[in-house]
């Protein structure tokens, strides 16, 4: 295999040389022709830039929003397609040998629907045996490599206080619906009622016993988990999720949970302490536990030890599950391909054996150069921004600098790649392979409990669409996959890539900034470095960014709002990182004024790039999971919402105090 430019063709495993390219927006980097010019950029900026666009494009059938994430998305997942389908199961490259038979597995549909739901049996009849709170609590353990659940999620990650060790964490968990709020809020209701005959249709397929009645109960279980839980904005605090205990803690603190069967059973024993997250909620969790019934637990644990399996089942299970998840709660028509799920299935497993593949292919030098060139000259605009901010006092100013000089940039793919040697993959096996992948990874991270962390590992594979930053390590990552148009265009006007890219990298830097990632100095370490009235002055002005946003209305859901508390971090993400990305735009000039293109300046150019990667059509169901659930404003708030605290917006597009979208100056917000 060889690397590739864009556009030559490129020898891959098996011998195929067609070559998927990425499509280029515009001669410059700009799809002009999806602009409504009839809107005006005050008046509705997304439209202004994206209205045509928006009114000729259907969402696909298979999605429950559309944008410019998901043309990417379609792109890589189409490449790994092509890769993973050239791979053979008997190929001398052991990794390509065990991808190709994880794709086959899952892609045996006549196997698969031979065999029903028997490969679930053994799993259920371990519940049917449980007689004791203890055995349940030993199947929710073991649930960490295996199907089902718990009432408590357990993951290892980077002690937050302690950045050069792994530790285990622990979060209340416990629920069937996304969010507490499905099983509280009245405007949830039929959502709600359509989930209790969705249990009880999984269980039906499973053969369980007596499922409505079960499914009445795990409603009601999981109704009293939810006013138990900790809302999403409480859940994302750092400084209130970081409560290390020992195991005799946890179990003084919550003694209505067996805590010791419980981390034996996941193999965690060896903790000498577990970082809970919702501290108070654990032992109301813990004693909802103790006062259910057995038989209901069983329940509880069976349904979801189906929902967890049934995408691995006969079509039945897996219809049933689209029904529910998708098609009534996101209002998606049809489901997906089966080779997409089979590619995601695989990309699970072996995702970075994959990327390893893809970046021989897909990813240059030149890319790689120019990105460089673009993060060096927004940390320069950021150091610049941060050395003339006027509210913040010298010694948090010393230790902000400090945090950024530290920044580590990752960009492409990591240094070195996962070993996958250990995970055994069998043909014609696919519920196998997927416990056994399970199982694999579970492994590999309690094993590093307490152990040097690993800090050239990726949280990201190569062909995803996607970036983030990292406190604990204080780094950013940009997979390769990501930086194609609209995002990035080695071959595109600058003003587009500063304001695309340059407007992502910003953001991700913002994150080691925003109302979270502030809390962690250059070392990662989660600590308070701010002085009190710098604090003070950064909340006021996070409170008005949060106000904005939750002042935006959405006609087709009358009364739905973005959570300004729980989207803040990506709010002031997208605000300081186009703030940043700007200035470096400006920075890159050298004094000189850009040429006009096509009759746009380079500064109508550079919003109207970062306004062209927010293009997002939703759903309405879609749209509601979203303001409920997720931590970002939808992408047509995004493509709009920042620029109105940027003066340059005002000053390129001419925008004045009668447009809907004008701020007056002094109400601005103003952070980085």
């Amino acid at each position: 295999m060889r690397r590739s430019d864009a556009g030559t063709t490129v020898t891959r495993p098996g011998g195929s040389t067609d070559r998927i390219a990425s499509q280029r927006m515009g001669v410059w980097g700009f799809d002009a022709s999806g602009m409504d010019r009839n809107v005006r950029p005050g008046a509705d900026f997304f439209a202004f830039a994206n209205g045509n666009w928006a009114r000729t494009t259907q969402i696909p059938a298979d999605r429950s929003s559309f944008g410019s994430f998901n043309v990417l998305r379609d792109l890589s997942e189409a490449r790994v397609r092509q890769l993973v389908e050239n791979y053979r199961v008997n190929d001398s490259n052991a990794d390509r040998a065990k991808v190709a038979t994880l794709y086959g597995s899952f892609m045996d549909e006549a196997r698969v629907e031979r065999l029903g739901a028997r490969p679930l049996q053994p799993h259920l009849q371990q519940i049917r045996a449980a007689q004791s709170k203890d055995q349940i609590a030993a199947l929710m353990g073991r649930s960490m490599s295996g199907p089902g659940a718990s009432f408590f999620s357990m993951g290892v990650n980077d002690d937050s206080r302690d950045p050069e060790h792994y530790a285990l964490g622990l979060r209340q968990s416990g629920l069937g619906l996304p969010d507490r709020d499905y099983y509280l809020e009245e405007r949830f209701a039929p959502q709600k009622a359509r989930y209790q005959q969705y249990v009880a249709q999984m269980l039906g397929l499973a053969g369980w016993e007596q499922p409505e009645q079960a499914a009445a109960a795990i409603v009601a279980l999981e109704t009293e988990i939810a006013r138990a839980h900790w809302s999403r904005a409480e859940s994302r605090d750092r400084d209130r999720t970081y409560n290390p205990m020992t195991p005799s803690e946890l179990q003084a603190q919550a003694p209505g949970f067996p805590w010791a069967t419980f981390f034996r059973a996941a193999g965690v024993d060896h903790a000498e302490r577990a970082i809970v997250a919702q501290n108070t909620a654990v032992p109301r969790l813990a004693e909802i536990f103790a006062n259910a019934d057995v038989g209901t637990l069983r329940a509880w644990q069976a349904f979801h030890t189906v929902e967890d399996a049934a995408p691995l089942l006969s079509r039945q299970f897996v219809d049933a599950q689209f029904d529910f998840r998708s098609r009534f709660l996101q209002g998606q028509p049809q489901q997906r391909e089966l080779w997409k799920r089979a590619v995601a299935f695989a990309e699970d497993a072996m995702g970075e054996a994959i990327g390893r593949d893809y970046v021989e292919l897909y990813y240059t030098p030149e890319a790689q150069r120019q990105m460089a060139e673009l993060v060096a000259n927004l940390r320069t605009a950021m150091r610049s921004r941060l050395e003339n901010l006027d509210w913040m006092t010298p010694a948090t100013k010393r230790e902000a600098l400090a945090k950024l000089e530290t920044f580590t940039v990752r960009i492409g793919h990591p240094d070195e790649w996962r070993d996958y040697s250990a995970l055994e993959v069998r043909p014609g096996d696919l519920f196998g392979n997927a416990l056994r992948s399970r199982a694999f990874e579970w492994g590999r991270d309690r094993r590093r409990i307490g152990q040097d962390v690993e800090r050239g590992e990726w949280g990201m594979t190569p062909q995803t669409v996607n970036a983030y930053y990292n406190p604990p390590r204080n780094e950013i990552v940009f997979p390769a996959a990501i930086l194609q148009p609209p995002f990035f265009d080695p071959q595109a006007d600058s003003a587009i890539n500063y304001g695309a890219i340059g407007g992502v990298i910003g953001h991700e830097i913002i994150h080691g900034f925003d109302d979270q990632g502030r809390k962690s100095d250059g070392r990662g370490v989660l600590r308070d470095w701010w002085t009190p009235e710098n604090a003070a002055a950064f909340e006021v002005q996070a409170a008005r960014l949060g106000a904005q946003y939750e002042a935006v209305e959405f006609p087709q859901l009358p009364g739905q709002r973005i959570n300004g508390r729980v989207a803040m971090g990506e709010n002031i993400g997208d605000l300081g990182g186009l703030t940043i990305a700007y200035e470096a735009y400006r920075n890159s000039l050298n004094g000189r004024e850009a040429p006009v293109i096509d009759g746009f300046t380079g500064d109508q150019r550079f919003f109207l790039a970062w306004a062209q990667v927010w293009r997002t059509l939703f759903r309405d169901d879609a749209l509601r999971q979203q303001l409920a659930t997720g931590p970002h404003s939808p992408g047509m708030i995004r493509a709009y919402a920042p620029l109105r605290n940027i003066d340059a917006w005002y000053r390129a597009f001419d925008i004045q105090p009668s447009d809907p979208l004008y701020i007056p100056p002094e109400q601005r917000v103003r952070i980085w």
